[in-house]
């Protein structure tokens, strides 16, 4: 349990700011909680603060250390929990990070009904279409769409969505149906906007086009609107357009095969004492992307309506 309790010590010294603080929580006196943090550092090898007379900052040693103590702490006492409570429910703080579009078309929905199963789970979400970093001392699972960059942290599959090129009625009517990919490159097209540049690179089936006459936008929500109100042909998740299209605002250009796949991952920390919460919570959105994004894309890409 000393283990533990010097685990205690350090999370409350980084959250409070202040070494004495922490001793005071711990019963302790401030020589003692310093000593404490001492014997500790050597027996890393490794300052975990740097101490000054009006400052406690945590060295990158000391955040990388402090974040597995945290998780250390949180598996102990949902372990507790659990089995006082005799049930396999699970509890906590979940910090769930995701682009804007998914997670207000998709995510938003998977949650809602994880929070029904897990009531005593607290969920923090962030959305941002600008989101390409984890950050691990900010978030305990990232939900990626697309390629992934190399990293020590672990990413698993949870299912594949589809890009589609979709514009509304009005948009079709007064530019006509294009025949073939190319054809929209010079076409009036929609295209978002990231840290790269304009995505104006389609990838539709074989085909590759580069669209040039566009208006662009780094906002996806706004994207979808220029694409309701008929100022060009889109190219949009599935899952971000499918209730426009179910209600007649967007329509399909092709989608039996202008349309490309695109991975999405879970991402978190390669860490054995995974809190519960992580693991019970990854494992149910795999489940439910699988459901959703099967039905969606053979319903709309296929024209099949499956059985759920």
């Amino acid at each position: 349990m000393n283990r533990l309790s010097d685990m205690q010590l350090l999370v409350d010294a980084a959250d409070l700011g202040s070494l004495s603080s922490a001793g005071r929580r711990a019963g302790l006196s401030p020589a003692a909680a310093s000593a404490c943090v001492q014997r500790i550092e050597a027996a890393l090898g490794a300052r975990l603060f740097e101490r000054t007379t009006r400052q406690l900052r945590l060295t990158d040693e000391g955040r990388t250390y402090i974040a597995s103590c945290r998780i250390v702490l949180d598996t102990m006492r949902e372990a507790e929990r659990v089995v006082r409570s005799g049930t396999g429910s699970v509890s906590g703080t979940l910090r769930v990070s995701a682009p804007s579009d998914l997670g207000r078309n998709l995510l938003v929905h998977i949650l809602d009904r994880f929070m029904v199963r897990h009531p005593d789970v607290r969920i923090v979400l962030t959305l941002s279409d600008s989101l390409s970093r984890f950050v691990p001392d900010d978030v305990d699972v990232a939900v990626r769409v697309g390629p992934l960059e190399d990293s020590d942290l672990v990413a698993r599959h949870l299912a594949d969505s589809w890009r589609v090129v979709c514009a509304s009625p009005e948009c079709i009517a007064a530019n006509g149906m294009p025949d073939h990919p190319d054809d929209l490159a010079d076409l009036p097209t929609l295209v978002l906007t990231t840290s790269a540049g304009p995505r104006r690179e389609w990838r539709l089936g074989d085909t590759v086009v580069q669209v040039r006459r566009y208006h662009e936008c780094t906002d996806s929500e706004v994207i979808r609107t220029w694409a309701v109100l008929g100022r060009g042909f889109a190219y949009r998740q599935l899952w971000a357009v499918a209730k426009d299209v179910q209600e007649g605002r967007l329509a399909l250009v092709h989608p039996s095969t202008w349309h490309a796949s695109s991975p999405i991952h879970a991402v978190y920390h390669p860490n054995a004492f995974q809190p519960p919460r992580v693991r019970t919570f990854v494992d149910f959105l795999q489940a439910e992307m699988v459901e959703r994004l099967t039905h969606e894309a053979a319903a709309q890409l296929l024209g099949t309506p499956p059985s759920r």
